[in-house]
């Protein structure tokens, strides 16, 4: 009899050695599983997969709803997912998830992006630190640079935090500027590093931090140690700069790519290029960039709206 705890096995396995998923991807899957196995457990329902029917999924449903909605998807498709791999390798007849009528409403929130003031405030923040610093043997200097690096990084390419940690050098090349950035499913895209400035400070990062690079094995963004710099290191360096330039919003490194996405489209970029270079394989996650802030919109009614093309006489 194959049970919850065998299933996940096979399904994680097959998760990673057959669809070659993330690790964060396999983790988020495996606590979504090992919640609904404990949920079971607790209400001394029958762990064999052939007894979970929708009766016990419902039930599921009723305990998670508290969670945010963005969380429920996502907790509904792990296990769907499940369920249509012990379907297709005939562990079970059918999904009993297919014969759920299952909506849920995500409110719809608009991404927060940074104007050109706050970004250029941040990027001051950051050289500056670079200037203040005269000994340039310290380590502190060869931070400053570093931390520069990530900034630029995180603003020129609009990538995830992730893929940013998880660059190579032998994804970058300092000559062209082209970046291979490896996305969601290892989907790989080809992001080019046209700045000047930008591609100095990558060539002299790369030459200070030599050894550290090589001692992480490849990365190209380490510590003083020598180990990857982590995703979470990224965060206190976004935030760190950012409160060093006053700005007193909440900002992450995913704010970055949501700017990066918002400054391309106001600059009448097609938003199929915005969605290459986003890495999104749906051109509807991409339209939630399609907003535009006050100051656009007057510009762009002010100067294109039909009714500038005649005028009335009111007496």
């Amino acid at each position: 009899m194959c049970t919850l705890q065998i299933a996940t096995k096979e399904f994680i396995s097959h998760c990673k050695f057959e669809k070659n998923l993330s690790p964060k991807t396999i983790k988020a899957y495996e606590i979504d599983l090992k919640q609904l196995l404990q949920f079971l457990l607790a209400k001394k329902h029958s762990v064999q997969i052939l007894d979970i029917s929708k009766l016990q999924l419902r039930e599921y449903l009723e305990n998670i709803s508290p969670l945010k909605p963005k969380s429920i998807k996502r907790k509904i498709a792990t296990i769907k997912a499940m369920f249509n791999f012990l379907e297709f390798e005939d562990r079970i007849l059918v999904n009993p998830l297919r014969k759920m009528r299952i909506k849920i409403k995500e409110a719809r929130e608009l991404p927060k992006v940074l104007d050109l003031h706050e970004i250029k405030g941040i990027f001051k923040s950051a050289y500056d630190q670079k200037k203040g610093i005269n000994n340039k043997k310290a380590y502190a200097y060869l931070e400053a640079i570093r931390n520069i690096v990530v900034i630029e990084l995180l603003f020129v390419t609009g990538a995830r935090v992730s893929e940013i940690a998880n660059l190579r050098t032998t994804q970058i090349d300092l000559v062209s500027g082209a970046v291979v950035i490896k996305g969601k499913g290892n989907k790989e895209r080809l992001i080019q590093i046209c700045n000047g400035e930008t591609l100095r400070v990558l060539k002299s990062y790369n030459n200070l931090f030599a050894k550290q690079i090589k001692k992480s094995g490849g990365y190209f963004l380490t510590n003083r140690l020598g180990n990857k710099l982590s995703d979470q290191s990224i965060r206190n360096i976004v935030r760190k700069l950012k409160n060093q330039a006053g700005v007193a919003r909440n900002i992450t490194p995913h704010t970055f790519r949501h700017t990066f996405a918002t400054l391309m489209l106001e600059k009448d970029v097609d938003i199929k290029y915005i969605q290459l270079l986003l890495g999104h394989s749906s051109i509807m996650t991409t339209q939630i960039y399609t907003h535009v802030n006050k100051a656009k919109q007057r510009e762009i009614l002010s100067a294109k709206h039909p009714r500038k093309d005649f005028s009335m006489r009111y007496a």
